[in-house]
């Protein structure tokens, strides 16, 4: 029998909902995986990074979405806009991670659609995230996603006395069409000029 397989968007949460995503978050970290924790979280620390994500959620600044397999937390991923306003139409996604339980189920290909879809619908114009260098596996899935390489911190992820390196992924959503966009060309605020040639 297949599983049943349901989305949730969350903007508060219980102590079953906390507990689930505790579970998932611990059990991701146990094996090794790449989710910002160097040993398996405790249960105070998801919670607080559960509220912090929930507050966000409440002024739209941040969507956590859950997949919930036969009614239970199995994978979460999360868009958070960037705090700084010139950044303001920009986000990071972060904790997109399934539980070692539940993966080849497509949870990862699922949450990221949702999220993309999501993030559009706020406003987002560009998701930006990172990834450790060899987690491969992830890096393909959002390369399917459109999101491309564009930067590199070599060496800096530090897992005990191993080093990996930091890839810088985005992926651009749009822009309205009063947007100008300048890249990096001369004009506009902020703007200086090139200083002349020494001789």
């Amino acid at each position: 029998m297949e599983p049943r397989i349901e989305l949730f968007w969350p903007t508060d949460a219980d102590d079953r909902l906390r507990a689930e995503i505790h579970r998932v978050f611990h059990d991701v970290a146990r094996l090794g995986g790449a989710i910002g924790y160097l040993s398996p979280p405790s249960k105070p620390a998801t919670d607080a990074w559960l509220e912090d994500s929930l507050a966000a959620i409440r002024v739209g600044d941040a969507a956590l979405v859950i997949a919930l397999v036969d009614g239970v937390v199995a994978a979460t991923g999360l868009w958070r806009r960037r705090p700084e306003p010139v950044f303001a139409h920009s986000a990071d996604v972060e904790k997109v991670m399934a539980h070692p339980t539940s993966r080849g189920l497509g949870l990862g290909r699922l949450l990221m659609t949702a999220l993309i879809d999501s993030a559009r619908q706020a406003g987002i114009e560009t998701l930006a995230l990172g990834v450790r260098g060899n987690n491969h596996g992830a890096i393909e899935l959002y390369e399917e996603f459109g999101f491309t390489v564009w930067g590199r911190l070599p060496n800096v992820i530090e897992v005990d006395n191993e080093r990996f390196d930091d890839i810088r992924m985005a992926l651009t959503l749009g822009h309205g069409p009063d947007v100008v966009l300048r890249g990096s060309t001369p004009g506009g605020p902020g703007s200086s000029p090139r200083r002349p040639l020494s001789r």
